[in-house]
C-alpha cells in the first residue's frame, strides 16, 4: 500500500484554544480509527507551541505555513526555521499561492527558503500552481515547470526525494472548484517527469506530490486514485475534525 500524506493548512484561522481543541479532536479520532498514512497539520504561528504539546506522542506531525530563510536577524515580523524546529515543526509550507499572489512572494525567495528548510531540519512542502488566466491561455505546464525548477534548484537529489510538492491550481483554492482527476494527474505526472530530468529518476519516484484546492471528503477518492497523486493539501475542510478525518481516513483498497 502506498503511504499518502494528508496535510491540513489552517491558514489564518483558530485562536490558541480553538487550535488545541481541534488538535485534540483529531488525535482522538485517529486513536479510535488509525490510518497507515502520514497526517500533518499546519496551525497559525501563535498556536504552534500549544498544538505541539497537544499532539506530543501522537502520530500527527506538525508543520508551519511559512518562514523566513535566515536563522535570525533584524527581520521584524518574520519567523525563522530554527524557531519552527524549536516548537516541534517537522514541515513547512513554502510558496503557497496566497503567499505568491497576495504577498508578492517570488520564485527567488522560495528558492532561498527551500534551501534553508533542509539546512535547519525541516521538510519543505513546496506549492506550485497556475491562475485561471494562465490555464485558459494554455500556460499551465509552463508556469508549474518554472515554479518547481526554481524551488528545487538549490536542492540535492537526496533532499528532493524527502520533500513534498503540492500542485494547487490557484483557481481552485477556496472557490469550491476542483481540478478534475484527469487535470490533476496531467500536471502531477508532468511535475514528476520534470523532477526526473533535473534530479534523477530515484528522486522523482520518491518525492511526494500532493493535490490541493477545495479538497473535501466527497472528492478525495477521485483524486487519490490517480497514479501520480501521493496525498492532498487541505484548506477549509481541515478546520473541522469531522471533515478532515473523513479525508484522512480514506482507504485506498475501498476505492481501487
Amino acid at each position: 500500500m502506498r503511504r499518502y500524506v494528508f496535510a491540513g493548512n489552517w491558514k489564518m484561522n483558530k485562536t490558541v484554544s480553538e487550535a488545541v481543541a481541534l488538535a485534540r479532536a483529531l488525535r482522538e479520532g485517529l486513536e479510535k480509527e488509525p490510518t497507515p498514512h502520514e497526517v500533518v497539520v499546519m496551525p497559525p504561528f501563535t498556536a504552534l507551541a500549544e498544538v505541539g504539546k497537544a499532539l506530543k506522542g501522537s502520530p500527527i506531525v506538525m508543520g508551519a505555513q511559512n518562514m523566513h530563510w535566515e536563522r535570525e536577524g533584524a527581520f521584524t515580523g518574520e519567523i525563522s526555521p530554527a524557531m519552527l524546529r524549536d516548537v516541534g515543526c517537522a514541515y513547512v509550507i513554502l510558496g503557497h499561492s496566497e503567499r505568491r499572489h497576495i504577498f508578492d512572494e517570488t520564485d527567488e525567495r522560495l528558492s532561498k527558503k527551500s534551501r534553508a528548510a533542509f539546512d535547519n531540519g525541516l521538510i519543505p512542502m513546496v506549492c506550485v500552481g497556475e491562475t485561471l488566466a494562465e490555464r485558459e491561455s494554455n500556460r499551465t505546464l509552463e508556469v508549474v515547470e518554472r515554479q518547481v525548477e526554481r524551488a528545487l534548484r538549490p536542492l540535492k537529489p537526496e533532499e528532493v526525494a524527502r520533500m513534498v510538492v503540492s500542485y494547487e491550481p490557484v483557481w481552485a483554492i477556496g472557490t469550491g472548484r476542483v481540478a478534475t482527476p484527469d487535470q490533476a494527474e496531467e500536471v502531477q505526472a508532468f511535475l514528476r517527469k520534470r523532477i526526473a530530468i533535473s534530479h534523477g529518476d530515484d528522486a522523482a519516484e520518491a518525492v511526494r506530490i500532493l493535490y490541493g484546492g477545495s479538497v473535501n471528503p466527497g472528492n478525495t477518492p477521485g483524486i487519490m486514485i490517480q497514479a501520480d497523486v501521493d496525498g492532498v493539501l487541505v484548506g477549509g475542510a481541515s478546520l473541522k475534525a469531522e471533515s478532515f478525518l473523513g479525508i484522512v481516513q480514506y482507504r485506498q483498497e475501498e476505492n481501487s
